[in-house]
């Protein structure tokens, strides 16, 4: 009961601080004592505030002056937010980095304001704050949940280094369609790999004690559907079934729920006609009450306001309303709350209770920062200095860089490359770039730092090493910044002459091509995702000289390269991997890395086959792929099957799977084990995959659902046997209504190294 009264005594003292004195004692202000409930404390502070306290807490405003530097001049929109900031009228900030930056702002909520709440600082920390990794696409294809696990926990300790305690990742929306540029920013197409990663993810950002200095609150987004945007265009609308939504959709977000993420960002698009920002099915009927979700919910950038486009809200103040009744909690950017929101719960048409309802949560992620505890806690300019860029996130980020590389195609046993006595050609503009590695969305990094792949192979001294550039991918003129279009240099072939020169006097050609880092990412939707420009006719000029060619792929999304399949002897998906990009690159061309990397996206023949996915439903006519009649579900042009299936990718030694056994056990699980064995020359791992398929159902299910996956080291000739259990979870789905169920019937089970997998058994569930 005292230690009641003294958080009490504490409050009413930090209310009574004039907002013009700047040097307030760190005694005064508002405590969360480990030994005092969180809950208890949000009320007592929610006790003292003003309706207009409340909705600024609310209020997210993008960083609008350099705080280290004089103060706004009256008149101008920044002026306005600094005068908003002194009022108490902004919760959180967002784009604003550096202990000095951030220090100075919270010192103003602090210190400065009547109650003395401090700032949450948000920012897209998606891939590595300075030291940047591979894109979330590209480490997904690792399938190594403990290596993604431990780059977003390098990501926080060094993003909470900077001052920010915020991260808007990870992204868990599952997608189909490699025209949508933010591809690139999640795990792929299916929910069971998206949930495990988006786990990974979570974990390594919030730790295991939110309250430390080293990590960071993180954001599920975008909620809901955003990844199904139709014809892959960004903001596009979506329209789904109730069986997608439940069983594809929903299945990542739930999973993050249920491992203690703090916030969510809802998404820009229309859900069954609603926008998802005033979407109260949403927000508050499946995330907030049936998944009891108790962190809070941040709009996307504008999201409110673009309600009003969308054709559902009249205007600011309509699209406020709708935002605050379906649940948004904090605005970013559209200013609607702080404007809106006081006269419409004066004019009775938003009850103050949902006011109430949304600043607590906002509170509650604060308190278990600790930002009430110590704001300036990470704040410390001797320990930004010694965690940014340190040398074991770089020795990490090269490790989970070489894991995401993928091997597609290596005939002849092309690679791994000699280490001695050959004259290798190394061609594309893209080998000599060391901006383009660290890909989109990586706000917080430096261009320039990236590892090139030139750089990279130039440290194997054993072979000649010669390079030309052969063609630009953008154009001289072009813009290289996060808001601008690319232009494509779909024109220049002088440098073409050089590259074949090259070409003919080498044993054989390294080419690297594909898609500029800004070429993937929000606002980066591509009608055609093939080899863009004139890198085509590179290829394939080099080609007719030297037919012994090792194409890297650099890009953030599936490219449709049948031309590239059917005649390059070597492929490797390299993706877009960070600052340490061409060391990755090097060492598994040259073997000191045996790839083990997985698509998590299946790659098309053609962009008329997307959207494409290996977990499909059958038709009424799925028969016929060699037959020459025509009524069933295909193409007259093109094969119904992929380029490389999901899970797909090779190794410089091969597999094999045999003795694939299933036995019941009680409560409904399902035993499955099955060897796998090193059939080659040269150590390897092996990512091993189960799916499943219910043969028949209340509603219709895939063909196959991957349900299960484990890596193995093997040496070779080495067996190991190889287990998986089924549990109710795995073998239960959602009905339209929402509803999960397990229903008994007969289940394929099938085993391999990607989603074609042969190896098969089957089961009865009773």
């Amino acid at each position: 009961m005292k230690k009641v009264i003294l958080i009490c005594l504490i409050l009413c003292l930090s209310c009574k601080v004039s907002k013009n004195n700047t040097n307030i004692s760190q005694k005064n202000y508002i405590k969360s004592s480990t030994n005092l409930n969180i809950e208890q404390s949000i009320d007592s502070l929610l006790l003292k505030m003003t309706l207009e306290e409340k909705i600024g807490q609310m209020n997210q405003y993008n960083g609008f002056w350099d705080a280290t530097g004089p103060a706004p001049k009256s008149g101008d929109q920044a002026a306005l937010k600094y005068e908003h900031l002194k009022k108490g009228l902004v919760g959180s900030m967002l784009n604003v980095k550096g202990v000095k930056q951030v220090k100075a702002l919270q010192k103003i909520a602090v210190e400065e304001t009547r109650l003395g709440i401090p700032l949450i600082f948000g920012f897209d920390v998606i891939h590595g704050y300075k030291t940047i990794g591979p894109i979330p696409l590209a480490e997904s294809a690792s399938w190594d949940l403990e290596a993604i696990k431990k780059a977003a926990q390098n990501a926080a300790e060094e993003t909470a280094a900077s001052g920010i305690n915020w991260t808007f990742a990870p992204m868990v929306d599952i997608y189909r369609d490699a025209r949508w540029g933010r591809v690139m920013e999640g795990a792929g197409e299916d929910p069971y790999l998206g949930s495990k990663i988006g786990v990974a993810r979570v974990q390594g950002f919030q730790g295991k004690d939110l309250s430390s200095a080293k990590t960071i609150a993180a954001c599920a987004k975008h909620f809901a559907g955003y990844g199904f945007a139709e014809a892959g265009r960004e903001y596009n609308t979506v329209d789904v079934g109730t069986s997608t939504l439940y069983n594809v959709i929903f299945p990542p977000f739930k999973a993050v729920t249920e491992a203690g993420v703090r916030t969510f960002m809802n998404s820009f698009n229309l859900l069954n006609d609603i926008p998802a920002t005033g979407n109260e099915f949403l927000q508050r009927e499946v995330l907030k009450k049936e998944w009891n979700f108790n962190g809070f919910v941040v709009s996307d950038w504008g999201s409110i306001a673009e309600m009003t486009p969308h054709g559902y809200a009249k205007n600011n103040k309509h699209a406020a309303e709708l935002a605050v009744k379906a649940g948004s909690d904090m605005d970013m950017e559209s200013s609607a709350y702080l404007a809106e929101l006081a006269n419409l719960v004066k004019e009775g048409k938003v009850d103050e209770i949902l006011i109430d309802d949304a600043v607590k949560r906002i509170l509650r992620v604060k308190f278990e920062l600790g930002l009430f505890d110590d704001p300036y806690k990470y704040c410390n300019l001797e320990n930004e200095k010694n965690t940014i860029g340190k040398k074991e996130f770089h020795e990490d980020a090269l490790d989970i860089a070489k894991k995401s590389i993928v091997l597609l195609k290596n005939e002849n046993n092309l690679l791994p490359l000699k280490k001695e006595n050959q004259k290798i050609a190394l061609i594309g503009a893209l080998a000599n770039d060391k901006t383009s590695p660290l890909g989109s969305w990586r706000i917080a990094g430096d261009d320039g730092t990236a590892v090139s792949v030139l750089e990279g192979l130039q440290q194997y001294k054993g072979n000649t090493l010669k390079y030309a550039k052969g063609a630009d991918v953008i154009t001289k003129d072009s813009k290289v910044t996060f808001v601008n279009e690319l232009k494509i240099n779909e024109t220049d072939t002088s440098g073409f002459a050089e590259a074949i020169q090259l070409a003919k006097e080498s044993d054989i050609v390294v080419m690297v091509l594909g898609e500029h880092g800004y070429q993937t990412g929000e606002g980066r939707s591509r009608t055609n995702i093939d080899l863009p420009g004139v890198q085509q006719k590179l290829l394939e000029a080099i080609y007719n000289i030297n037919k012994k060619i090792v194409l890297v792929l650099t890009n953030g999304r599936p490219l449709a390269i049948t031309w590239a399949d059917k005649n390059i002897p070597a492929i490797v998906e390299a993706w877009h991997l960070g600052v340490q990009s061409g060391n990755a690159i090097a060492q598994v061309l040259y073997g000191d890395y045996n790839p083990s990397g997985k698509l998590p996206m299946t790659f098309p023949r053609s962009v008329g086959q997307i959207p494409i996915y290996y977990n499909y439903k059958n038709t009424g006519r799925p028969y016929g792929e060699n037959s020459d009649v025509v009524f069933w579900s295909h193409y007259s042009d093109e094969s119904n099957r992929p380029l490389y299936p999901f899970g797909y990718g090779l190794s410089y030694t091969t597999f094999s799977y045999k003795n694939l056994k299933i036995n019941a056990l009680a409560d409904r699980k399902i035993s499955i084990s099955v060897d796998v064995s090193n059939t080659g020359s040269v150590q390897g791992k092996e990512v091993a995959q189960l799916y499943i398929q219910d043969k028949f159902a209340a509603i219709a299910r895939p063909v196959k659902e991957l349900k299960g996956f484990k890596m193995v080291a093997l040496n070779p000739k080495e067996t190991k046997t190889i287990e998986f259990t089924f549990t109710e979870k795995e073998l239960g789905f959602y009905t339209n209504k929402g509803q999960f169920i397990v229903e008994p019937g007969e289940f394929n089970v099938y085993v391999g190294g990607n989603s074609n997998a042969t190896l098969s058994n089957q089961f009865i569930l009773k």
